[in-house]
């Protein structure tokens, strides 16, 4: 084989391995993920969102487990699980079947439940007397953050 064929295919195989150790790098995917739930974050108008779905809550088997801002998630506390909202933000939930509400925190990331716009903790819940239900329609309304 000719010298300069031989380093033409040394120097392609390095190129697709480095590529397939890039490509399969779990810090590379980390990062791609961390980066586009920044973008999804930055999107949201949190001064002025409002939106309307279907709500569940959760809580029992998830008491003390960590959220996804870092928080031990108390079920109890009056806080939600949201696709895309920024942590930390304030949400006005209102049960539209009987008009009642909470205030809540999204600490979390959630529904994993398609066709659910939000996932309250068990105290939100009983609250909004959604408890038994397990599920509500209802609308979130952001909040200004009191400074």
């Amino acid at each position: 084989m000719p010298l300069n064929k031989l380093i033409s295919m040394i120097a392609l195989i390095t190129l697709m391995t480095s590529i397939a150790i890039y490509g399969c790098s779990s810090q590379h995917l980390v990062n791609q993920d961390e980066q586009q739930l920044i973008v999804k974050e930055k999107t949201v108008d949190t001064t002025n969102h409002q939106e309307v779905g279907n709500a569940s809550w959760y809580g029992p088997g998830l008491q003390g487990h960590e959220t996804s801002n870092g928080e031990k998630f108390d079920q109890n506390a009056l806080t939600a699980a949201h696709p895309n909202l920024p942590m930390g933000t304030k949400a006005q939930v209102t049960n539209l079947a009987n008009g009642k509400t909470v205030d809540v925190t999204i600490n979390d990331r959630g529904p994993d439940v398609k066709g659910r716009v939000i996932d309250l903790s068990k105290g939100a819940a009983k609250k909004l007397d959604m408890k038994k239900t397990g599920t509500a329609r209802v609308k979130i309304k952001t909040m200004r953050n009191k400074n």
